[in-house]
């Protein structure tokens, strides 16, 4: 019955498969994934639409652009602009946006004409007053926005600050803890706004299952800890003789490797 949700696109994006077999006879110029409750957002010359597992049109409308279902809604865009339509293709609100994300948490983050970023409910309404330079998507109730400072923090759904601390970079909360970047550098924070160590990097990614790549100012990739601990290091520092050494191969490498459009000629 759920047969879409075996289905993986093909690796000319042109059309779905499952396992090995083509899922419908129809081609794409593009195909997105298939998403509840089982549509997926296909793009053949100018136009765009929605599709069933069979391939056939879920709906007669076309547009320029189409996206994945999220809570029974798609962003879409045509000559009016961007907006939301139901799984039948009609428009679920008079609204038009310069662009429109995707609805999480019952919240879409949308950029008006204006160029201000804030967040929707599920009829298009604003979900609070404040407008943002940006904002994006909702995740274990925070989003993050930006002010016109150009700093970040962390709104609840009403559009209140979670913590009232302000970042020069900052994203989403995964499983309790938020990457967010201050004056010395990358860090993890916790739902008060606070680091939860004292070290800081020049890139990090968000825990998984207590553990975390980090890249230190010299280069170097550790696994830290949720103390900043390092647990692991798979890359040592790049200023080490060994690296120098092996970044001067590649760079030689690279120099003395034939351009493209030399060898079609």
């Amino acid at each position: 019955m759920n047969s879409w949700k075996e289905y993986q696109i093909a690796v000319s994006g042109t059309h779905h498969v499952r396992g090995s077999d083509p899922a419908y006879e129809e081609r794409f110029d593009q195909v997105l994934s298939f998403h509840e409750p089982g549509l997926a957002a296909v793009r053949k010359g100018e136009h765009a639409w929605h599709i069933s597992p069979s391939g056939r049109p879920a709906y007669a409308r076309r547009f320029e652009r189409t996206f994945g279902y999220y809570q029974q809604r798609a962003a879409v865009c045509d000559e009016t602009g961007w907006f939301h339509i139901d799984v039948n293709g009609a428009a679920l609100y008079n609204h038009r946006f310069a662009w429109c994300g995707n609805f999480q948490q019952s919240l879409c983050a949308v950029r008006d004409l204006t160029d201000n970023y804030f967040h929707i409910k599920l009829d298009g309404e604003l979900a609070y007053e404040q407008k943002w330079k940006y904002a994006g998507d909702y995740r274990d109730a925070n989003a993050v926005v930006q002010g016109v400072a150009g700093f970040s923090t962390h709104i609840d759904s009403f559009g209140n600050e979670t913590h009232g601390v302000w970042f020069i970079d900052l994203d989403v909360f995964h499983k309790g803890f938020a990457r967010a970047r201050d004056a010395e550098g990358w860090t993890h924070i916790d739902k008060t706004g606070k680091a939860i160590y004292r070290r800081r990097f020049a890139l990090i990614e968000p825990f998984y299952n207590g553990q975390a790549r980090v890249e230190r100012f010299d280069g170097g990739i550790e696994i830290i800890d949720e103390m900043g601990n390092c647990r692991a290091e798979v890359r040592q520092s790049l200023k080490s003789k060994s690296s120098v050494k092996r970044i001067n191969k590649l760079k030689l490498k690279v120099a003395n490797s034939t351009p493209l459009e030399k060898r079609q000629g």
